[in-house]
């Protein structure tokens, strides 16, 4: 199959990288000229994942008529506030109807809508098929083969099994799913607890505090994410459980990373001047506190999140109001 990956950061990069290895024709297209330019020059992308050749099978471009005119499958991955932007842009480009694979996990903010909504509402009659790809997935280990497993879901099961079977490598396994909203909402929720694991760990504090964390972030998330549609196993599962554990405990966390910094005494406003990559998880941390509150879910972790991040809250004191919060029972 020829895909083009849209966005060239570290993921989009992967992907590109993966849909590859695995046989297929990819045009990558980066915002930033100069980053096409290197990546033609140089066969890797050092400015976002350096020790990546992108392989044989992989051009780059900045032209976005270049790339929507080079296949009918879109793979979006850029950052949840440039989605809708970017695939505005590319819709006078489009030749028939598309196909789109979303690599983003975040939701709007204005408008809380997933990828999925927005590609709906953008391309009208014009999108084919959608699908989206999450799971416990970090881009330099996932460009470098180390063996990986995703989940592809998509409400078009051919679509979502076609995807399967021209994605997975010997080094990358997808498992396909029918429950988008739940894949897309597990992508998203999960970045929030990163952040908050992040913290723990710039507050020095151990290992029983961060498991409680994950334990209770993975029930919030499936609390807001059944709300609203989502399928108790996909919250359970490599969307959900898996990308959790991945992005609350690894180093190589975007979002963990800000965490750790908050907890050590940055402000956001520090961390975002200083910062080379998007952590989703700040922006999200505003979607889904509004999401909670629109559906009166009771979502603790991440209303602390929103106070440190967005109140002038301290790490500490977020912390410990979780912790004195009333007693009830854990199914609660």
């Amino acid at each position: 199959m020829k895909i083009s990956v849209i966005g060239a950061g570290a993921f989009g990069t992967a992907m590109a990288i993966t849909a590859g290895r695995a046989g297929n024709e990819v045009v990558l297209w980066a915002h930033d000229p100069d980053v096409a330019r290197t990546i033609a020059e140089s066969g890797s992308n050092p400015d976002y994942l350096r020790g990546a050749p992108l392989g044989e099978s992989v051009r780059a471009t900045s032209d976005l008529e270049e790339a929507a005119a080079f296949s009918d499958t879109l793979f979006m991955v850029v950052p949840s506030h440039h989605y809708r932007e970017v695939l505005t842009n590319l819709r006078p480009h489009l030749r028939g109807r598309t196909r789109v694979i979303s690599g983003t996990k975040g939701i709007e903010n204005d408008s809380l809508d997933r990828m999925s909504e927005i590609s709906a509402d953008v391309l009208g009659e014009q999108l084919a098929a959608f699908a989206v790809l999450s799971g416990p997935t970090f881009a330099i280990e996932t460009a470098r083969g180390t063996p990986t497993a995703a989940v592809i879901a998509s409400t078009d099961v051919i679509f979502a099994q076609e995807l399967q079977q021209i994605l997975s490598s010997p080094a990358f396994r997808l498992y396909h799913s029918e429950d988008v909203i739940g894949v897309e909402l597990a992508g998203s929720l999960k970045n929030v607890i990163a952040i908050a694991a992040g913290v723990l760990e710039g507050l020095g504090l151990g290992a029983n505090t961060n498991a409680a964390l994950i334990t209770r972030g993975l029930r919030e998330m499936t609390r807001l994410g059944m709300t609203l549609g989502g399928r108790l196993e996909t919250f359970a599962g490599l969307a959900g459980m898996g990308d959790l554990v991945l992005t609350c405990t690894g180093a190589l966390s975007r979002n963990r990373t800000v965490g750790v910094q908050l907890g050590k005494g940055q402000t956001l406003d520090e961390i975002l001047r200083d910062a080379k990559f998007v952590a989703e998880g700040i922006k999200t941390a505003k979607s889904a506190q509004q999401l909670g509150q629109r559906h009166s879910i009771e979502m603790p972790i991440t209303t602390e999140m929103h106070r440190v991040l967005y109140e002038g809250e301290s790490p500490r004191e977020g912390i410990q109001r979780l912790m004195t919060r009333s007693l009830k029972a854990e199914v609660a």
